[in-house]
């Protein structure tokens, strides 16, 4: 077939018509006949079909928790009442056993943006349990109360449900004082798969220092949403930890194969409130 296009600007008129005929009819047989023809093989990118649901690959099997994160932006003049509120009202689900929830942080934001509180919340039963306490609480007047109050508060509000991935330890109270970075990820749909595979490698590099709490994705919310949460003693160690990731051979390979699967990304710090687990 090459050649005969090679020839169109050597042959006369009548014979290039002819060639341009018999190549056209040889593309059209090729494209017709099935996936299998080696011309539809040259233009068409052969997908993997998925086996699973990515959340089936990449969460942890042996448990069913599920997360919820918020994120709450507040007056800034109404700050310290709501955390004082909230920090109340967290107490009592947290230590209640007829509710299937615990409070795994709650955070100011220190740098990003300003007057707002990170919770994350689990619930250890997966959705059955989220289902569960959202039913109780809805029949709870004392929580339906604390809503109104809080409501007075808020600018704003939003949420995710997350899962953990497997490759990550499971986040546990733990003691202070740290300052603790929630780094976000916004990926590009179809490449979550790719980016857990890069990260069940690379987390060996960021855990010499006690620094990976915890590691989810989206489920509900905005998706493929990946958030990496790390604790540090102050900014310093945040710098000094970070930078000596670099000098081990890996970790420039995981940068260099998962930053192009990233839309976008941001960076909390963020300082524990006095009633969070993690301190």
């Amino acid at each position: 077939v090459v050649p005969l296009i090679c020839d169109l600007s050597r042959a006369d008129t009548y014979s290039s018509v002819v060639k341009v005929a018999v190549f056209l009819s040889l593309c059209r047989w090729f494209s017709e006949n099935g996936d299998i023809g080696w011309f539809r093989s040259l233009f068409v990118r052969k997908v993997d079909a998925r086996k699973d649901a990515h959340s089936n690959l990449l969460s942890k099997r042996e448990t069913s928790n599920l997360y919820n994160i918020q994120f709450h932006n507040v007056k800034p003049e109404c700050l310290e009442a709501y955390n004082s509120l909230e920090a109340e009202v967290q107490n009592k689900l947290h230590h209640d056993e007829d509710y299937p929830c615990e409070v795994v942080g709650s955070w100011n934001t220190w740098y990003g943006e300003q007057d707002q509180v990170v919770h994350l919340w689990r619930y250890r039963g997966g959705y059955p349990a989220l289902t569960e306490c959202l039913q109780k609480l809805n029949k709870n007047k004392e929580y339906l109360e604390f809503r109104k109050e809080r409501a007075k508060m808020l600018i704003s509000r939003r949420n995710q449900l997350l899962l953990e991935f497997s490759f990550w330890n499971e986040p546990l109270p733990r003691q202070g004082p740290n300052i603790y970075e929630l780094r976000t990820y916004h990926l590009k749909p179809g490449t979550m798969i790719e980016w857990g595979n890069h990260w069940a490698r690379a987390i060996k590099y960021r855990q010499e220092n006690n620094e990976a709490v915890g590691g989810f994705f989206s489920q509900i919310g905005d998706l493929y949403v990946v958030h990496h949460l790390w604790a540090y003693e102050n900014l310093l160690s945040r710098e000094e930890t970070r930078n000596s990731a670099w000098q081990k051979e890996g970790w420039d390979a995981t940068v260099h194969y998962t930053v192009p699967l990233i839309r976008t990304m941001e960076s909390r710090i963020m300082i524990p409130t006095s009633s969070s687990p993690l301190q």
